[in-house]
């Protein structure tokens, strides 16, 4: 029988979709149970590829016959010996092209809605890290929120839309991804803005993200305004983008509301996160579509591979929005956390300039989830 390779972006569609998938991921069991290819319709095996050197016949009877079966591992090499093995024993199957590597670098981008005149604005999904950036576009200008590292994409996709890049803003120093701000700047020329309050040990230039602040897109004055919101970390920023769209950063989820331990200062920015939440937010428009920097699970996402919802709902919704006793609160936040990202302390670094790793480093520093968020 076959061995198909499969790209990530094949995956994505099963994802987006709501497609039935078999996965059979060949890597060791704690690294399947901390981070998986998550999809509503998706099925799984996790047997390490060293317990199959002897053959796949014992496991046949639990992979299903009609239905797509991808199989996954790290970085590929063990999922084709596995795939062979399979269509030697009679079966259709794929394989994930550059394995949990490629779905953790893999960027769908996704139309939110459109601006007034024309103006349309898109949200980058990375599927595999649960990391969300956006790309404002009105008449020939375009603004990048919360880009990750692939800069190449961000500026290619730029082009393809004959539009340029003036405007790059990280709402706050991240510490579960490398952002990709600085160097769309560099290679654009765009101003590149950055909250002045955790700047301190940056090391490179930049324009400070400053409450307030309002920068206009093209002839047709879309309005990106920033909105000083600290919790998760000190010098967390919003945006209201036409008066329509409200980008939360690490503040707040659709299904959760951001954690404030990664700089090790919990205790300290809880007053600020409750702040935040609970009386910065609510004086904004019921009607803003939240968009946030990050989800945690697959059911945030929306029919069309969205991650969104209308700020009032959440009200309603969110469990983090919803804990009236302050120190009921306080607890949610500081204790039980789950586990920091992966590489967190590093990543800030390389997110200040101080340390720049290679591209297979920064790989491995961003491998897993993103475990930025409480609920």
């Amino acid at each position: 029988m076959t061995v198909s390779k499969w790209t990530a972006a094949d995956v994505a569609r099963y994802v987006i979709e709501d497609k039935k998938l078999f996965i059979l991921d060949v890597r060791n069991k704690d690294a399947f149970e901390d981070w998986k290819i998550e999809g509503h319709k998706f099925e799984y095996l996790n047997i390490p590829y060293f317990d199959l050197l002897d053959g796949v016949e014992e496991i046949l009877p639990q992979i299903p016959e009609d239905q797509d079966v991808l199989v996954v591992c790290a970085k590929e090499g063990s999922s084709i010996m596995v795939a062979d093995m399979m269509a030697e024993a009679g079966r259709d199957v794929a394989y994930l092209e550059g394995g949990m590597k490629s779905w953790s670098m893999y960027l769908e981008p996704v139309k939110v809605g459109d601006l007034k005149d024309g103006g349309e604005l898109y949200q980058f999904v990375r599927l595999g890290k649960g990391c969300l950036s956006y790309m404002a576009i009105s008449g020939g200008e375009a603004a990048i929120i919360d880009a990750v590292r692939f800069a190449d994409i961000f500026v290619d996709f730029a082009k393809e839309k004959g539009v340029e890049i003036k405007h790059v803003f990280d709402t706050h120093l991240h510490a579960d991804h490398i952002s990709g701000g600085r160097q769309i700047a560099e290679k654009t020329g765009a101003a590149y803005y950055r909250p002045p309050k955790e700047a301190e040990e940056v090391v490179f230039a930049y324009t400070p993200l400053e409450d307030g602040l309002t920068v206009d897109l093209g002839a047709t004055k879309i309005e990106v305004g920033a909105l000083y919101s600290p919790g998760h970390t000190i010098g967390s920023t919003s945006f209201v983008i036409d008066s329509s769209y409200l980008l939360t950063g690490d503040i707040l989820f659709i299904d959760s509301i951001g954690r404030p331990d990664l700089a090790g200062l919990a205790e300290d920015w809880v007053s600020d996160l409750r702040e935040t939440l609970y009386k910065r937010y609510r004086a904004l428009a019921d009607d803003l579509i939240v968009l946030p920097a990050h989800f945690m699970i697959i059911d945030e996402l929306n029919e069309n591979g969205s991650v969104a919802k209308r700020l009032g709902d959440l009200f309603a919704e969110n469990h983090g929005l919803n804990i009236e006793d302050e120190e009921v609160f306080r607890k949610t936040v500081t204790e039980n956390l789950p586990p920091q990202p992966n590489a967190y302390q590093q990543i800030r670094q390389v997110n200040m300039g101080k340390i720049t790793p290679d591209n297979d480093e920064q790989t491995e520093m961003e491998i897993g989830p993103n475990r930025c968020a409480v609920r």
